[in-house]
């Protein structure tokens, strides 16, 4: 029998900001969402004002308005090119930021992120091993199919060597992705080595991320495995919020521990293999998102995965906006963007962080 939270348990699981807070987190993050998808849709060589994206939307949903644009190129542009890339921005951010977030969860560390069970690198990989031999199974899908498959076949590695009678302990998880991310480089070498230059240059290419070419079809299978991994996670977020008391707490509360662990990690596969099939790898966002989202509303999952979900949409909406446009004429690789941006940043948290609290916690 499922026993009664205490109070004091009820405490310290009860989210850490008041529901002002949280409202204020969300009108503003909603907000810069907003602003971002319609500045992002009319940005590029062809620049389309912030009245026409809205009236072109209103007109695609049946109002009728005196906004929308009546130039056929444009029209084509918006809904061909821009809109497109813009959903999959919010797609993929809005998956590796929710990611990030479960990996802190379960592992109890602020610092962990998904490239610790191996997606990233399994991925990467797979993309590799499709560019290197040329291969054509699923069309022009290959490359984002087999990345998908690496990253879930690299996650499952992980966690089966990691599995040791009928538990898995965190540290011995961490220390197998290790061993795990170090195997894939060094066969991602390999392939790099074998192949021409012309796939060597495309392997380069996807590990550097980029949006560029995204398309309906490509977006609406990102939405349909991200949205339903990403509606099972929203529902973990209670049993989440318990497993921070510990294991044995936790499990005296009626969670099955591992059970909550595999179907996380499993989560954590599915959000981030779908998101980078696409576009490549995208660097710091599971990782940042959730930290500063964590500093705003504190620790508890129920508030805090909803906002990371919008939080990691907003960062990659406007990153993708700076990479089309920060250099004229140019495409800059959004994994480069947000290393760049991403690394120099979370820095300088982590050094507030450390003069607040005068080390860690």
């Amino acid at each position: 029998m499922r026993a009664a939270a205490p109070p004091l348990v009820r405490a310290a699981v009860a989210t850490a900001s008041s529901p002002g807070r949280r409202a204020v987190v969300g009108i503003v993050t909603g907000i810069l969402l907003v602003a971002g998808v319609i500045l992002s849709a009319g940005s590029g060589q062809l620049p389309i004002g912030p009245a026409e994206v809205v009236g072109s939307l209103l007109r695609a949903v049946g109002v009728p308005n005196g906004w929308a644009p009546t130039d056929a190129l444009v029209e084509q542009t918006l809904w061909q090119i821009r809109f497109p890339r813009v959903v999959m921005s919010v797609l993929v951010g809005a998956l590796l930021a929710v990611a990030g977030a479960i990996m802190q969860a379960i592992f109890a560390n602020p610092l962990a992120e998904p490239g610790v069970v191996g997606v990233s690198s399994g991925a990467a990989v797979g993309a590799a091993l499709a560019i290197t031999l040329g291969l054509s199974t699923f069309g022009g899908w290959t490359t984002a199919a087999l990345a998908f498959l690496g990253g879930l076949a690299a996650t499952l590695i992980v966690y089966a060597t990691a599995r040791s009678q009928g538990r898995t302990e965190a540290v011995t998880l961490i220390l197998t992705g290790i061993a795990v991310n170090a195997f894939t480089g060094a066969a991602l070498a390999v392939m790099m080595f074998l192949g021409n230059t012309a796939s060597r240059e495309q392997i380069v290419f996807w590990q550097l991320g980029s949006m560029n070419g995204s398309r309906w079809p490509e977006v609406a299978l990102v939405a349909l495995i991200g949205l339903f991994a990403t509606a099972i996670a929203l529902s973990l977020a209670r049993p989440l919020d318990l497993l921070a008391l510990g294991d044995r707490t936790a499990a005296h509360l009626g969670v099955r521990v591992e059970r909550l662990r595999v179907v996380s990690i499993v989560l954590v596969a599915l959000l981030t293999g779908v998101a980078v099939a696409f576009i490549g790898i995208i660097a710091f966002v599971g990782l940042v998102v959730p930290h500063v989202m964590r500093m705003l509303l504190g620790p508890s999952n129920r508030a805090l995965l909803p906002a990371t979900l919008l939080g990691g949409a907003v960062v990659l909406v406007y990153a993708d906006l700076l990479a089309r446009t920060v250099i004229p004429s140019a495409d800059l690789p959004i994994g480069i963007l947000t290393s760049l941006v991403g690394g120099p940043f979370f820095y300088a948290l982590l050094r507030r962080n450390r003069r607040r609290s005068g080390g860690w916690a």
